[in-house]
């Protein structure tokens, strides 16, 4: 597949004011993207090509954010308006965890208070299914080397050249390049996993034909049930993918996903007994009820992706990339 690399030469800097409110690196890095590097020669950036547009986003004191961008917009917004949105800034965070918990759960919330400033993303669709359908039973390096190589074979090369001298990016491909794409060939980066290729591309068909594009655009208005029977509709998507979908591609932040750490922390923080059985279908919608009668229904996911970090980092001590 020939791609014409595209050049800019041209960073646009600005500056956006978090309130300590945003650990960038936390979030970028938390198990919900796959896709935020550090490339030469700006490795003390993190970098991501959303909609054709380059980001560098590096900390740059306690309350602000440096960001370099190679177009002043992002889908009609102003950069600033567009991370804002992205990275959920509009929701207060000490809202996000029902009140109640502190008291309950005294030692939990010491331990995950200073996680609120890890943000749920709202993140591009397409990008967000074809991650989370790379991810399954497998650790966040190697599906992020997964991710790294169906990027580099399928996506847009875009060049930068500055005085800090040449970085390649890649965009991340579009349905109609996986669409369009060999399943052997595909295979190939997904760990040889030939039936997980088959699906992407079949999901990527039914994104690129606009049925699938479509109810994304229509997530919102519907409820979480039938946002998740419509992914689950295509193979290789379960449950669990489907709310990881909604909620860190849909902006669904009812939808809670369930995983081994999950599991694990429901039962040993709030010793839900269920926790320790097979995820069957039953398990798994019940696990999700006893959780929400814990963390609310409309933040069960944010807060749910909060408690997923701390524990990792916290109890796991595992490394966030």
């Amino acid at each position: 597949m020939a791609f014409i690399m595209k050049k800019c030469n041209t960073l646009f800097k600005i500056f956006i004011e978090t309130d300590k409110r945003l650990n960038l690196k936390g979030t970028l890095f938390s198990g919900q993207s796959f896709n935020w590097n550090q490339i030469l020669p700006y490795t003390d950036y993190f970098s991501h090509i959303i909609r054709n547009t380059i980001l560098l986003l590096r900390d740059s004191g306690a309350n602000c954010i440096e960001v370099l961008s190679s177009a002043e917009q992002i889908n009609g917004l102003s950069i600033n308006d567009y991370l804002y949105n992205y990275f959920s800034l509009e929701i207060d965070e000490k809202k996000v965890i029902p009140s109640g918990f502190k008291k309950e759960f005294p030692e939990v919330w010491r331990l995950v208070e200073p996680y609120q400033s890890v943000r749920v993303m709202r993140q591009e669709p397409f990008e967000v299914m074809v991650t989370f359908m790379c991810a399954q039973g497998i650790g966040m390096h190697l599906i992020r080397r997964q991710v790294s190589m169906i990027t580099e074979k399928y996506g847009q090369p875009h060049v930068l050249d500055t005085e800090k001298g040449k970085a390649v990016f890649y965009g991340f491909p579009t349905p109609t390049a996986l669409a369009s794409a060999n399943p052997n060939e595909l295979a190939l980066c997904t760990n040889n996993n030939r039936i997980r290729a088959s699906n992407i591309i079949a999901m990527a068909r039914s994104f690129e034909s606009g049925k699938l594009a479509l109810a994304c655009v229509a997530s919102g208005d519907c409820p979480l049930e039938t946002v998740r029977e419509t992914l689950c509709a295509h193979s290789g998507i379960g449950l669990k993918i489907a709310d990881c979908i909604a909620l860190f591609g849909l902006g669904r932040f009812d939808a809670f996903p369930i995983d081994t750490h999950v599991k694990q922390y429901l039962y040993e923080w709030f010793g839900i007994e269920a926790a320790c059985k097979s995820l069957t279908e039953k398990n798994y919608r019940f696990l999700q009820d006893e959780a929400r009668k814990i963390l609310g229904n409309d933040y069960a996911g944010y807060a749910g992706h909060m408690l997923f970090h701390c524990w990792r980092k916290e109890v796991k001590m595992m490394k966030a990339f």
